[in-house]
């Protein structure tokens, strides 16, 4: 079947079909490199992933441009330096780099491209003058303001009215706005805070005239999907739309407009204040795999709210656990990689990424694994059950690295030890010392680890 997706533009789902099949673009706003990033971060990070891989699926990986950008120019920034008494190129560097290390745990692809918003200055100024040579914007007290009154059909993505509009953008109402409702293009920056020369003096952009610039230059306009979480649609997303369609009227900006709901936590909304905001990097270092992180976010459906719990975390990973099996039971099978998914996969991904319904496949199709008998069965069912873990970023370990991997510090026995005590038991177990062999068999599983022996010797896992 071919591929929909709800458009939030147009408030229904609806067949995709790409502008150029040959150049399938894609722009997803990516982190503002401050802090670690949250779970409620990561949640649009894994759904685009799923997204870009079934792209790359349907019109092949050298037709698929995904963009993702970093925003490495923000008051947040300037504010979590300051905090911190280090410079702002030390918090971005080292935010951008925690947050790829971060990612990657969680089993995303990179992007194609990743524009960092101040590599992409001039182009923000041209835009900006662009808007003001058009009557779209103007000049005010050192600062570059959209006049929101010039557009027509602001509103048309988020559909707030007048006084919708105005309540959003309290937080910026100033004496030299012409209407409540404009939004900064360019602001002065005095000399202890970054900025650029511009027509209209030392600077920095807005944040969201940074995410129109960096997608015109790498995707131009009109492109195929502008995605992100549910939190941008307004006032981000709809100020995006504003600024490049008043720019260049004439091309558009984004066809397809695609959200993910927000993520909760045990049920209430995240928030310092209630101490439930919990980053990936923690999660990790309390032992959580990133394949179970990443499972978990995929357990609703994207467009849904997902209530984060530690009990669904601990779900993600016995869940994992019986798919692993299933691969591990068949590990001498050889099968080729990037195989066929199997149809009923494709048919949830391609229904508006229905991920629950995807994952309910793979529990049936670790069923057939485990019910193959003959050599072409067996190959046949465990290439279909890797392939459909391969488009959801799933079973991308061995079988054996998944069951061994370490947990949180300070838990459980290393590898080495492991694998010291397997080699003293086998050799009791060839003196006949059966006592010893099964004290260490018993002093293990006290500890965590089941052993099991067979026909190719002695193997291990953690317990779940």
């Amino acid at each position: 079947m071919p591929l929909h997706l709800y458009n939030t533009l147009r408030r229904r789902k609806e067949p995709f079909e790409p502008l150029d099949r040959d150049r399938v673009r894609m722009y997803v706003c990516g982190p503002t490199v401050y802090d670690l990033a949250h779970i409620g971060n990561a949640r649009p990070i894994v759904v685009f992933d799923v997204l870009y891989r079934l792209l790359r699926r349907h019109y092949g990986e050298d037709h698929v441009t995904y963009a993702r950008n970093i925003t490495d120019v923000d008051d947040k920034i300037n504010t979590a330096a300051e905090a911190r008494g280090v410079s702002i190129g030390e918090v971005t560097e080292e935010t951008t780099r925690a947050f790829h290390d971060d990612v990657a745990q969680l089993g995303t692809l990179e992007p194609d491209v990743e524009p960092r918003a101040t590599e992409h200055i001039p182009e923000m100024i041209r835009l900006a003058e662009r808007l003001v040579a058009n009557g779209h914007a103007y000049q005010a007290d050192g600062h570059v303001l959209f006049h929101v009154p010039s557009m027509a059909d602001y509103g048309r993505l988020s559909r707030r009215n007048r006084d919708d509009q105005i309540a959003g953008a309290r937080v910026e109402v100033a004496p030299y706005k012409k209407d409540p409702a404009d939004f900064v293009l360019w602001k002065p920056s005095p000399p202890e805070l970054p900025g650029w020369d511009s027509p209209w003096g030392r600077g920095r952009p807005g944040w969201h005239l940074e995410c129109s610039a960096m997608s015109e230059k790498h995707l131009g306009a009109p492109f195929d999907i502008h995605g992100g979480g549910q939190d941008l649609i307004f006032p981000h997303h709809e100020n995006e739309i504003a600024q490049s369609v008043c720019a260049h009227p004439d091309r558009g900006f984004a066809n397809f407009w695609v959200h993910n709901g927000y993520v909760q936590v045990e049920g209430q909304k995240m928030a310092k204040s209630l101490g439930n905001v919990f980053t990936v990097r923690e999660l990790l270092a309390e032992g959580h795999p990133g394949e179970a992180i990443r499972l978990a976010l995929l357990s609703a459906h994207y467009r849904q709210p997902l209530d984060f719990t530690r009990a669904g975390l601990r779900q993600a990973k016995h869940t994992l656990d019986r798919l692993y099996t299933a691969l591990r039971d068949k590990s001498a099978i050889e099968v080729e990689p990037g195989g066929r998914v199997p149809a009923p996969v494709m048919a949830a991904l391609e229904d508006d990424l229905n991920t629950p319904l995807a994952i309910t496949h793979l529990h049936e199709l670790a069923r057939e694994v485990n019910k193959a008998y003959r050599p072409a069965a067996q190959a046949e069912s465990k290439a279909a059950l890797l392939a459909a873990g391969d488009i959801l970023g799933l079973l991308r370990e061995r079988p054996e690295a998944w069951f061994q991997q370490q947990p949180g510090a300070g838990e459980g026995p290393a590898p080495a030890q492991i694998e010291d005590l397997i080699g003293r038991r086998d050799a009791a177990r060839r003196q006949r010392d059966f006592a010893e062999a099964d004290r260490i068999r018993d002093d293990l599983a006290a500890r965590g680890i089941l052993l099991e022996d067979g026909a190719g010797g002695t193997t291990w896992k953690r317990a779940g």
